[in-house]
C-alpha cells in the first residue's frame, strides 16, 4: 500500500519544492517507487527534474480540467539511478484551475480521484503545493495521507503556519478525517548563526515530536541543483545538502515502516 504525503506551507521560500524534489529523489535512490506529483502553477518541480513545461502535453491541469488518464501523464527520469521516479508535472495553466472548478460538485475530491488511479503502483506519492491554501491545496489535503511542513530556519519562521494548521484541522472535520502531520521539516539551518538555533528551539518547543530529526542544512550545492535540472544527489552527491536529504527519506522509511 502506497504512502501519499502533501508536501505544503503556503508561505513561500520556505523550501518545499526543493524538498519536495530531493526527497522524491533520495527515496528512489533507496529502491522505493516514487511519484512526484507537481501541483503548483510555477512548475518549478517539473523543471527541477529536467522537464520543460512548455514542452509537456499532459500535465496535472489536463487531469483535473479535461478528466486526462493521469497514466498518460507520468514522465520518467532519464538518469538510470532515479529509474523509481515518476513525474506527473504541472504547466502555467493551473493558476485558472481553481476557478474553472468552484462549481464543480465534490470539487476537493478530484485530485483524490486522480491519485487513486496510480498510487497503487507507487510505495510513496508525494505532493508538491503551490505557496497558497487554495482550492487545489485542498484538493492535495483531502487526497494525502499525510502532510510535511517545511519550516525555514529565519526569523519568520512561525509567520503564518497557525493559518496552515487551521486549514488541516478544517480538512479533517470535513473532506478527509484520516490526515495526519507527518512532520514539520526545519529547512535552510546554518549552524553558524545564533538565529537557526533559536528557531530550532522555538519550533521544538511548539510542535515537540511532531518536529522531524532531520535538519535540512543550508548548502550552495541544493541551489545549484535546479538550475542543471537535477537533483542534488545526481548533482553533488557527497554534498552535506544531498546527505541531508538521504538522511530524510531513511527517517521517513523507518517512521512508515509500521504503515504498510
Amino acid at each position: 500500500m502506497s504512502k501519499v504525503i502533501a508536501l505544503a506551507n503556503q508561505k513561500g521560500g520556505v523550501g518545499k519544492t526543493t524538498t519536495a524534489i530531493n526527497l522524491a529523489a533520495s527515496l528512489a535512490v533507496l529502491d522505493k517507487n516514487v511519484l512526484l506529483i507537481d501541483a503548483d502553477p510555477q512548475a518549478n518541480a517539473t523543471s527541477g527534474l529536467g522537464f520543460d513545461a512548455q514542452k509537456i502535453e499532459t500535465s496535472i491541469y489536463e487531469c483535473i480540467i479535461d478528466h486526462a488518464d493521469p497514466k498518460g501523464a507520468i514522465l520518467k527520469c532519464e538518469s538510470p539511478e532515479l529509474s523509481r521516479l515518476h513525474l506527473i508535472p504541472s504547466h502555467i495553466d493551473l493558476v485558472g484551475a481553481e476557478i474553472e472548478i468552484i462549481n464543480i460538485p465534490k470539487r476537493e475530491f478530484i485530485l483524490r480521484g486522480i491519485i487513486g488511479e496510480v498510487k497503487d503502483d507507487y510505495d510513496y506519492v508525494l505532493i508538491d503545493c503551490s505557496p497558497s491554501l487554495g482550492l487545489i491545496t485542498a484538493n492535495a489535503l483531502t487526497a494525502a495521507d499525510s502532510v510535511m511542513i517545511p519550516v525555514q530556519c529565519e526569523y519568520f519562521a512561525l509567520e503564518g503556519l497557525g493559518k496552515l494548521l487551521n486549514t488541516t484541522r478544517l480538512i479533517q472535520s470535513s473532506t478527509n478525517p484520516n490526515l495526519e502531520i507527518e512532520g514539520f521539516l526545519l529547512t535552510m539551518y546554518d549552524s553558524r548563526t545564533s538565529l537557526s538555533k533559536l528557531v530550532v528551539e522555538e519550533v521544538t518547543r511548539h510542535f515537540q515530536q511532531l518536529v522531524l530529526k532531520t535538519i535540512i542544512h543550508r548548502n550552495v550545492k541544493i541551489s545549484e541543483a535546479p538550475s542543471y535540472g537535477k537533483p542534488v544527489i545526481l548533482y553533488e552527491a557527497k554534498s552535506p545538502g544531498a546527505l541531508s536529504y538521504m538522511h530524510l527519506a531513511d527517517e521517513l522509511i523507518r517512521k512508515n515502516e509500521t504503515y504498510k
